[in-house]
């Protein structure tokens, strides 16, 4: 079983410091039996960051909510959503199940912040208002979004037991990188406009599982944070039972959109980034 401070002390270990600003992605069940529950990870996270720092999460919205008009739904059942799905409220819905337990623990705990869109990202910290100060409505992981922000800030990304394919950061990397042949989602999302239900028109560049591009192979983007691990010898440690990684989002960004754009040019580019990509070992290895 592990303390709070235990985890602190592993954090800190493994290179987040005092004023970071951090972006997480999780595996409660990895990290092991924890005193006080999950909850204890993101306070231990705070800990580590001290009030100076700045810790974010990608929340994302409830099923259905963002869903109609992707073609991902049988007709009768869009239908029956379009009648029935209440308005998506940024404050109280609940995170996307996909994206693990611990972003809506630290959501609903006292002093986190969201912004007011189904991409949603939960914010704590001395930079959370200047990360949610704005949000595009369309293509909401590219230019003037957290993300956005989040690179300005120098930003790091943990990767705390969780699988590397559900790196949310890359879909930024994919709404800047010039490349042709991006595959735009257009949706509709239910939200209230003067007490009124109103499904809005939404776009992006394609974040759903088949990819921005016909060329990307399968787990893409575990793919590229693996090759990124290995080129720059990340080997990672521990916190609490967890294998993880911290690294800097704009070293990822800047070998991410090479990578994007050979493997948008020539399919077969991405064999190389799979010998590449085989984990890294960590440090307690």
């Amino acid at each position: 079983m592990y303390s709070r401070r235990q985890l602190t002390t592993d954090l800190r270990a493994l290179g987040v410091t005092p004023g970071d600003v951090v972006m997480v992605h999780a595996s409660v069940r990895a990290v092991g039996e924890i005193a006080g529950g999950p909850d204890e990870i993101h306070l231990a996270l705070k800990d580590a960051l001290t009030a100076e720092g700045t810790l974010l999460m990608y929340a994302g919205c409830p099923q259905y909510v963002d869903e109609v008009g992707r073609g991902g739904l049988s007709p009768e059942r869009e239908a029956e959503v379009l009648e029935k799905l209440a308005p998506f409220d940024a404050n109280t819905a609940r995170s996307d199940r996909s994206n693990g337990t611990l972003v809506e623990f630290l959501r609903t705990y006292p002093g986190s912040r969201v912004n007011d869109h189904v991409a949603r990202f939960v914010a704590w910290g001395e930079g959370a208002e200047y990360l949610l100060s704005q949000q595009p409505w369309d293509y909401a992981f590219g230019r003037d979004s957290a993300l956005d922000r989040f690179v300005a800030l120098d930003g790091k990304i943990l990767l705390l037991g969780s699988d590397h394919d559900t790196v949310t950061f890359l879909h930024y990397a994919e709404h800047i990188a010039e490349f042709p042949g991006k595959r735009v989602a257009r949706f509709k999302v239910p939200v209230s406009i003067k007490g009124l239900r109103v499904w809005r028109d939404m776009e992006e560049f394609n974040t759903a599982s088949d990819g921005v591009h016909a060329n990307w192979p399968d787990r893409f983007f575990a793919m590229i944070v693996g090759s990124h691990l290995t080129a720059t010898t990340n080997r990672g440690g521990l916190v609490g039972d967890a294998s993880c990684h911290l690294l800097r989002a704009r070293g990822l960004l800047d070998f991410a959109i090479p990578v994007m754009q050979r493997v948008a040019a020539d399919r077969q580019a991405a064999d190389t980034l799979h010998e590449m990509s085989q984990p890294a070992a960590t440090a307690h290895e």
